[in-house]
């Protein structure tokens, strides 16, 4: 909001149209989104510890976890927090993508910050009732999905395909099913993923910079034209939001990195999660996700398979799941699995922007 003052004082000194450039304003954004959480992280993490608002450790875990018992959560909080405020500052709130990805964010924030509370208060993993928690992600993701369908009209009845450039799969009316399917799917992957320090954060950067380069892509003509993209012009804005998520993760992993100081919890990766389903609907990169987010993918999938397996066969096919824990016990150190899975989101992050030049 308060980039529409400054913008409009370029009548009167020349210099203010800098705040014009969508990408001055991401810049700008990052610094402060970045700026309040290395600020306040360390007042916010006393204030926790104070209230013995702490993560639950499973007993049912990895061992080596009992020594984060007391570890404060709920770092998502901050996060929102800060991005929200960069909003204020950097974005354009004429822009009704603008909207649509605060509500997600905000929205997706409240289950997980409910979430969060009943496990504080009732010092148990189990907080909003399964059920409960699902049908708030499906209400909610209906909402976002039904409000980008009308925003984009018939540019939402179908899908592009990754890799191919001519090829577009018709869905009609059923992508708002299919994009409440996507945004509470990934909702929920990153979840399962929060499992080991700074895992889910490092992830999350190489997703959010990867649609940060392709909605800007995607809302610039001549560029979209060329890799043969939709243009969608008020997808440019969203690099503004990307470089503060960007900004406001990069703070959180200062204090959240191996040995954690603070956890996201699930206010931050519930609300992480939906946001990065939203703006695959919002660029139109709907099927590139599972790409970009191969890892939060492969980590849903080792829950589904160790689950189905063990109801058909009573017997596991990982040692635990998700796919994190399983290396843990194989013998692998924490900070050796979260490096490994970040060069392994780092490769997938390169290979869906390749993606764009082999259409």
């Amino acid at each position: 909001m308060l980039y529409h003052f400054l913008y409009s004082l370029t009548k009167w000194i020349t210099g203010f149209n800098i705040f014009g450039y969508i990408t001055f304003r991401s810049v700008i954004a990052f610094l402060i989104s970045f700026i309040i959480c290395l600020a306040f992280f360390p007042w916010f993490i006393e204030k926790m510890k104070r209230w013995k608002a702490s993560q639950i450790i499973r007993v049912e875990g990895p061992q080596s976890h009992q020594i984060k018992v007391g570890t404060p959560t709920m770092g998502g909080f901050l996060v929102i927090i800060a991005i929200v405020i960069s909003l204020l500052v950097c974005g354009n709130f004429n822009n009704l993508y603008i909207l649509v990805i605060l509500f997600a964010t905000i929205s997706f924030g409240i289950v997980g910050f409910f979430d969060d509370y009943l496990k504080i208060t009732k010092k148990s993993s189990d907080g909003l009732q399964a059920k409960f928690k699902l049908i708030s992600q499906i209400l909610l993701a209906t909402i976002i999905s039904t409000a980008i369908y009308f925003i984009m009209g018939d540019k939402m009845a179908y899908l592009t395909i990754p890799f191919i450039k001519s090829f577009k799969l018709s869905i009609s009316f059923f992508y708002i099913p299919f994009g409440v399917f996507l945004i509470v799917g990934f909702s929920n992957a990153v979840n399962l993923t929060d499992g080991l320090d700074g895992l889910a954060g490092g992830l999350l950067i190489a997703v959010v910079a990867t649609f940060g380069l392709l909605s800007y892509v995607t809302g610039h003509k001549e560029l979209s034209t060329y890799l043969y993209l939709d243009f969608i012009p008020i997808s440019a804005e969203l690099l503004v939001y990307c470089f503060a998520f960007i900004g406001g993760l990069c703070g959180f992993l200062w204090f959240n990195s191996h040995p954690a100081e603070i956890f996201m919890g699930d206010t931050g990766s519930l609300s992480f999660g939906g946001i990065i389903g939203t703006m695959a609907l919002m660029i139109k990169q709907e099927l590139l996700l599972p790409i970009v987010g191969g890892v939060f993918v492969a980590e849903t999938l080792s829950v589904i398979i160790q689950v189905t397996s063990y109801k058909l066969t009573k017997k596991r096919v990982f040692l635990m799941s998700p796919l994190h824990h399983h290396f843990e016990l194989k013998g692998w150190k924490e900070s050796k699995v979260i490096a490994r899975f970040w060069i392994i989101g780092g490769i997938l992050a390169v290979i869906a922007i390749g993606s764009l030049k082999l259409r």
